[in-house]
């Protein structure tokens, strides 16, 4: 016989010693040592730090201030990733519960991680499991859709297993703790997903391949050039330097990672204030990609909850009666499930007839019944289970085909009627509520070209007509995934049909990697335990704030309103960012290519680089930096089109070539016309900053008031910031002979650059 006492404080001293208490606690997300560690420890800011060593060895130190956006763009990252992750932890609403243990045979209110193993806890309608258990006595209802998707009720009685993180819909059991801590099932399915997620963007792919190949370019091409200076040219130990650290310094595109980051940042700041917190920046750049969007029905497409659609009198002689026989039904109902509440909330309760022989709700009966006198013994519940199949009004199989919810109402002249005898009085079709704007936000995302995929625990019908009210397109292509046997008809299944139910935790796993495999770019949201596999191997993982803690620890977005009509806007930031980027890259990557090209004509020639690192820094800041950061908040909600390197390095080209052709030409020049090497620096650099500012002007188009602004503005600036600080550009002014050379080389290349650029367009189009 089962001990009803409960343990002793010996037995609990004991098990807590043995580490047998319901106190595991692991957080899914980073650690700040690993946030700060992920942003210190790049190629790309090992090659900057070392290069700003070698400058400040031999007292370079001005030329080192491009050190200076390394470091804002490490503390972005931190702050941000940080910031996020505080967020999350503060929003954890699954926060310490009080359950009722029995021990010593005396009922105690502990909270939930003093649990122990063999612990006795009674747990009531509307508690959560804390813990898996093993059903002593009693009898509940438990929603287990946190953990398996499934909505419909499941009936729990002696020997049945409780899993925690499941919730009870109604009744009462008395229940031993089988699993503690880690044990747990909910603990065991979050934990496999507590893998190192890569970080999926196409952004930061393209820096770090381009760091990538400097890196194999940069340490020798250092090397060659500084001995080429030191030795061959007998330049002293600083000179060799600087000039070797500004030929590689220009080949990093320092501006662009600084600018995705401020672009970024600047989004999941827009994202904030719409209640949407992005713990991962950069998955809004993968969101801007994606192309298919798997989505969660219940807390999703609907708000999972339930309203009476219509009610139906089916039966004259109770026609009058029907409010008052309903309402003194839910007065004496001990029900409270998530129908029983939407009958609440659509009648009121009566007294007019007092209640007797009541039998609760069952999900194996499927109907509760009780004796209203005066009327006789009352049944509610599904009509299949309630009346006769001959006895079933039309009324019912028109609702059921429109996916709703359909409970009747019967009577019965005594409690001992058989099936056939019982009379239907009421149809009540019921709804499971679509979010408001769900209709038009999954219009516009398949406008947009992002195939939708529902998938679901319920029944793969009732989804797929939720899926039809919601408005999403090809909901009659679904399946029941209990149909499917191997991983491989699970992953076939995933590109022929739409909506999925009946779907357990590891098949959604097998759904996305199906379609990732396919070459898709997947989203996937969520709310639940039973959510969190498929959400970790997403590219995009998107969490319902009211969900379960553990999907937001995982997820890269959690909606803070658990509202998935927000996504689009997620989506406008996105291709805000990547489209403006993208835009203005190719002003970034000039310098890459010219220092490059020119490193190896400096190398076959044994000539010295013709700028130096304070002089890139400039062009960095005031062309780069400046109308870029003010670009990169435009709107733009265009598709994003093409790949971002190969787009970002044939915008960038002609001007590179133009920077190598001009300082080919000056060279050339110089030794004709005397030009001092004051002369001959000052007028590279002026070109230089010419041929950068038509990249400015291309990106620019087509005007508007901000744009020219922007034009003037850099222009304007870049050649007074250079006239101002010509001392510490170490260049001069242009002179009566440099001056119109300026002129006749800015005109030439003007001309060849629109003639270029036109040609592009030509073959584009």
């Amino acid at each position: 016989m089962e001990n009803k006492t409960g343990l002793s404080l010996a037995e609990v001293q004991l098990r807590k010693e043995q580490g047998l208490q319901n106190n595991f606690e692991e957080s899914a997300t980073k650690s700040t040592g690993a946030i700060f560690y992920d942003n210190l420890v790049t190629l790309f800011n090992f090659l900057n730090l070392l290069i700003g060593i070698c400058l400040f060895l031999v007292g370079a130190y001005s030329n080192m201030f491009y050190l200076v956006i390394i470091l804002v763009n490490i503390t972005i990252g931190i702050y941000q990733e940080i910031h996020a992750r505080n967020l999350v932890q503060k929003l954890s609403i699954v926060n310490k519960k009080q359950v009722h243990v029995i021990r010593d045979g005396i009922e105690l209110e502990l909270d939930s991680t003093e649990l122990v193993m063999d612990d006795l806890v009674k747990i009531a309608a509307g508690e959560q499991v804390p813990s898996d258990m093993q059903v002593i006595s009693g009898f509940a209802e438990v929603n287990e859709a946190m953990l398996t998707g499934e909505s419909d009720l499941i009936g729990k009685q002696a020997g049945a297993a409780l899993l925690s993180g499941s919730f009870l819909v109604s009744g009462e059991v008395l229940a031993k703790v089988v699993h503690v801590g880690k044990e747990n099932y909910a603990v065991k399915l979050t934990n496999e997903a507590k893998t190192h997620k890569p970080l999926n963007s196409e952004l930061i792919r393209a820096i770090r391949q381009v760091s990538k190949f400097t890196s194999f370019v940069i340490i020798p091409f250092g090397i060659l050039l500084f001995l080429e200076a030191f030795l061959l040219r007998s330049g002293g130990m600083k000179e060799s330097v600087v000039v070797s650290a500004a030929a590689v310094l220009g080949m990093l595109p320092k501006g662009l990672v600084l600018l995705i980051s401020i672009a970024l940042t600047t989004g999941v700041t827009k994202l904030a204030k719409k209640r949407i917190l992005v713990q991962d920046m950069y998955a809004i750049e993968t969101l801007a990609h994606v192309d298919t969007l798997c989505l969660d029905k219940t807390g999703t497409i609907t708000e999972g909850n339930m309203r009476v659609w219509k009610v139906h009198s089916v039966d004259e002689i109770y026609k009058v009666q029907l409010p008052a026989i309903i309402g003194s039904y839910l007065r004496n109902s001990t029900d409270s499930n998530v129908t029983m509440q939407a009958l609440r909330d659509h009648f009121p309760e009566t007294t007019d007839y007092t209640a007797s022989e009541i039998t609760p709700f069952s999900s194996d009966r499927k109907w509760s019944k009780m004796d209203l006198q005066k009327i006789g013994t009352v049944y509610l519940g599904a009509p299949e289970r309630v009346l006769a199949s001959d006895n079933i009004p039309d009324v019912v199989f028109s609702a059921q085909e429109n996916g709703l919810r359909v409970l009747v109402i019967a009577v019965a002249k005594t409690a001992a009627a058989s099936i056939t005898e019982r009379q239907p009085i009421a149809v009540i079709e019921i709804e499971d509520i679509i979010r408001n704007n769900a209709q038009e936000t999954l219009d516009y995302l398949d406008q947009e070209g992002v195939t939708l995929k529902v998938i679901s625990g319920d029944n793969p019908i009732t989804v797929a007509n939720i899926a039809k009210w919601a408005g999403l397109p090809h909901y009659e292509k679904y399946i029941d995934l209990t149909t499917c046997q191997t991983d491989e008809e699970v992953k076939a299944a995933a590109l022929q049909y739409t909506v999925f139910g009946r779907v357990a935790p590891q098949q959604k796993k097998l759904l996305v990697q199906a379609l990732k495999q396919a070459g898709g770019t997947v989203a996937m949201t969520g709310d639940g335990v039973n959510d969190v596999l498929a959400l970790r191997e997403a590219d995009v993982s998107i969490a319902m704030a009211d969900g379960d803690a553990a999907t937001r620890q995982i997820s890269n977005l959690v909606l803070l309103d658990s509202d998935f009509t927000t996504l689009p806007e997620v989506l406008f930031e996105g291709r805000r960012v990547v489209n403006n980027v993208t835009k203005v890259s190719g002003i970034f990557f000039i310098k890459t290519i010219y220092s490059f090209l020119l490193s190896i004509i400096c190398l076959l020639s044994a000539s010295a680089f013709p700028f130096i690192p304070i002089q890139i820094t400039l062009i960095d800041l005031a062309i780069e930096g400046y109308p870029s950061f003010f670009l990169s908040f435009e709107s733009n909600k265009e598709k994003v089109t093409g790949k971002f390197l190969p787009t970002a390095l044939k915008a960038a080209l002609p001007n590179a070539l133009l920077v190598v052709i001009n300082v080919l030409a000056i060279t050339f020049l110089a030794g004709h016309l005397n030009l001092s090497q004051l002369e001959t620096t000052t007028l590279m650099y002026y070109l230089l900053i010419g041929i950068s500012c038509l990249a400015v002007i291309k990106a620019c188009l087509p005007l508007n008031p901000l744009r020219l602004f922007l034009i003037v503005t850099t222009i304007g600036g870049i050649y007074v910031a250079a006239m101002l600080f010509h001392n510490i550009l170490e260049i001069g002014w242009l002179t009566a002979v440099t001056l119109p050379m300026f002129a006749v080389f800015m005109l030439v290349n003007c001309i060849l650059y629109s003639s270029v650029t036109l040609f592009m367009k030509k073959k584009k189009s």
